[in-house]
């Protein structure tokens, strides 16, 4: 039997059941108010319009459900729908296109591409915790994507926009950012903030690290100009690695992507990466991780777009 099988793909009470498991392992809490003990159900009823997974609270007499406060707010699209896209964009290893979604789910382009920034939202963590902490090796590295608004094009990268992703070797987890430059000023406050002060630094020879590396325990550095690669346990491979996977995705499956919506696609991979087979997670717990993600947030179209 398929997966996609699943009763909650499928039903409407059985994903409202589905999330509400998720969301509410404890029982049902007020999104209001936050009372967990005086919330009641209230029975859908079709011909007066009582929706299906309605709740009132006994505290502040509002009615709820588990969409209210999250990232499925307000959405017209029936919630089975909903967890389809995200268990489709959760499986992928490299991206699910809003035009895959469109025919899989047979709604409408605009809907597709509202629907998978609201699960990139969902999927974006906002993690604060150091990498490198007791002196662990964190890969730092750059890579150059697209093309900067405006930018006119040349054969260097200045004119691409410009990732910089951190990878954690101990945890095997992975922090990606938008930079709009590569200068000392630009990064040093997102590795420091972002890093550990007794980490291991691991770059490649580019000239910006020379000064942010001396913050750190140690900062080791491979030369690719002399087709240097490792030295021992030296080596960005890692996150070169990553890069990888994120490229294919972007120029394989989404093919194009305008920099003001460049971070939620490095939160999609980034989750991913994080929540990968590797790591123990299968693609039924990643998407109940990303699940978890929704509530706290709420994303329009206008603020998307």
């Amino acid at each position: 039997m398929s997966v996609l099988s699943s009763p909650h793909f499928h039903n409407e009470e059985a994903a409202f059941a589905k999330l509400e498991s998720v969301v509410w392992p404890d029982g049902p809490v007020c999104p209001h108010c936050g009372e967990a003990k005086k919330v009641y159900a209230i029975k859908p009823n079709v011909a007066k319009r009582v929706r299906i997974g309605l709740k009132k609270c006994g505290a502040c007499r509002k009615q709820f459900t588990v969409k209210v406060g999250t990232v499925f707010e307000h959405g017209r699209v029936p919630l089975r729908l909903f967890l389809q896209a995200v268990y489709l964009m959760c499986s992928s290893k490299k991206g699910c296109s809003a035009k895959q979604l469109e025919r899989t789910l047979e709604v409408t382009y605009k809907t597709a591409w509202f629907m998978a920034h609201r699960i990139r939202e969902a999927m974006r963590t906002g993690a604060l915790a150091q990498f490198g902490n007791g002196g662990g090796a964190v890969e730092v590295d750059e890579t150059f994507i697209g093309t900067e608004p405006g930018a006119i094009k040349r054969r260097s990268f200045h004119h691409k926009m410009k990732v910089l992703s951190l990878v954690d070797r101990d945890t095997m987890q992975v922090r990606s950012v938008v930079v709009n430059d590569l200068k000392p000023a630009t990064l040093a406050p997102i590795l420091n903030e972002n890093i550990a002060r007794e980490a291991r630094l691991m770059t490649d020879q580019a000239r910006h690290y020379v000064t942010i590396g001396k913050a750190f325990g140690s900062h080791e550095k491979v030369d690719h100009s002399v087709k240097e690669y490792a030295r021992g346990d030296v080596t960005t491979n890692t996150v070169e690695s990553y890069f990888s996977t994120f490229k294919r995705g972007m120029k394989g499956v989404y093919q194009h992507c305008a920099k003001q919506h460049l971070h939620r696609y490095l939160a999609e991979f980034d989750f991913r990466y994080n929540q990968r087979e590797r790591l123990g997670v299968n693609d039924r717990e990643r998407t109940d991780a990303a699940l978890l993600g929704i509530t706290g947030k709420r994303l329009t179209y206008r603020t998307a777009d």
